[in-house]
């Protein structure tokens, strides 16, 4: 008989009749083969055949475990064979690949468990072992099958991290790819996105943050689903940098996912400015603009560069824009700033007007119609022919908006 000791919980050990373990042996000869049987015929997940290295390392896995145990019995417990344990950290592992959930593999543990414990049993009869002893025996079964199942769990989750964590790394790899200056061409970034598990949309639309140490000052907007400190959940097909030096974020099909509770939690939280919707080629492009409509509004809040197309064009060359002002507006110069101000507004709004007239005028800017008449009579004083010129017209027009930019 085994000495006796202690196993789990400090519980005495039993001692086992010799003849237990070579029993058991036995059994084990053709135990295997009944809990794969069954494993497949009762768990729809293994349904379909066990076949090449997958198949082979299931019944591997299976003849360990059964002949760890009466190991683990005739030496009176003990913890697992670290040589052993990689074994069924593969079967884990192995899980994950084929696409399986946790819950079936812990499933088809507890089949595999009950299975063996209905053959032992019945051992344990012919053995005419005591209460104690079948007691005893079931224990340790029950604890080696948790044991097992707790290093193929372990594993399963690992894999899952490793697997999140490269998928990661490589959709971040895409997202340096497609906001680049000079994106790669299109069958590298296909190629880029397929690796990433991220499906090439139609349209995106790129999102300039601001830095996560700028907003600490900023309270969380409230909503659902929101606490502070607390990052929020974006859907899964959104690309993002939330902690570089320029954090940004890559919306595909921007017409419905620029409306989740996430992606707009994060644009008012950090300032963001939507570029405008592209093709993904010209995501780079998307996202330089909203960078610089940014930039240009100093974080005054979240805005949509698809609505400032105008301003956006303004904003690619400032300098220019200003030569433009010196020239065009110089009529302005002579006047006080509370007047040239005035004027300022009362002449874009004329160029803005489809006929430039004085109701018109005094619709747009909510004045009397005859304050808008003197107005129009000053600014003919001061630009005279050139109201009539289209590119004059143009250049002032531009240099006026500009300067609400």
């Amino acid at each position: 008989m085994t000495a006796p000791g202690t196993y789990g919980s400090g519980v005495a050990w039993v001692g086992f009749p010799q003849r237990l373990g070579d029993e058991l042996r036995k059994e084990n000869r053709t135990v295997a083969a009944e809990i794969i049987r069954e494993i497949r015929r009762q768990i729809p997940e293994f349904s379909r055949p066990l076949s090449g290295q997958f198949g082979a390392a299931i019944q591997f896995g299976v003849e360990t475990a059964l002949a760890e145990f009466v190991d683990r019995v005739e030496v009176g417990g003990g913890e697992l064979d670290a040589e052993r344990l990689p074994v069924y950290r593969a079967l884990g592992r192995g899980e994950l690949a084929e696409g399986r959930s946790l819950d079936a593999l812990q499933a088809a543990y507890r089949l595999g468990g009950r299975v063996a414990w209905r053959r032992y049993a019945r051992v344990a009869r012919r053995l005419a072992l005591g209460t104690e002893a079948v007691a005893q025996l079931a224990e340790t079964a029950f604890t080696h099958i948790d044991e097992i199942a707790a290093a193929s769990v372990t594993a399963y989750a690992e894999a899952q991290a490793d697997a999140a964590g490269t998928r990661d790394r490589r959709r971040h790899r895409l997202l340096t790819m497609l906001i680049a200056a000079e994106p790669p061409p299109g069958d590298v970034l296909r190629q880029a996105a397929q690796e990433a598990d991220w499906r090439l949309p139609s349209a995106v639309a790129a999102i300039a943050l601001g830095s996560a140490r700028g907003m600490r000052g900023r309270r969380p907007a409230s909503g659902p689903g929101t606490s502070e400190g607390r990052r929020p959940r974006l859907p899964g097909a959104v690309l993002a940098d939330l902690d570089g030096p320029a954090p940004c974020l890559l919306v595909p099909d921007p017409h419905t996912l620029l409306g989740d509770p996430g992606v707009r939690r994060v644009v008012s939280e950090r300032a963001g400015v939507s570029g405008p919707v592209v093709p993904p080629a010209q995501a780079g492009d998307s996202l330089r603009w909203a960078r610089l409509l940014r930039d240009r509004m100093a974080g005054a809040g979240p805005a949509d560069a698809d609505d400032r197309l105008p301003e956006l064009l303004l904003l690619a060359d400032i300098p220019l824009v200003r030569l433009m002002a010196a020239r065009r507006l110089a009529p302005l110069a002579g006047l006080t700033p509370k007047q040239r101000d005035r004027l300022a507004h009362t002449l874009l709004a004329h160029l803005q007007s489809p006929r430039g007239t004085a109701p018109e005028l005094a619709a747009r800017l909510s004045i009397h119609p005859q304050t808008a008449r003197q107005r129009l009579h000053r600014l003919q004083r001061l630009f005279g022919e050139v109201l009539a010129d289209p590119d004059a017209r143009f250049e002032m027009e531009a240099a006026l908006r500009a300067r609400h930019t």
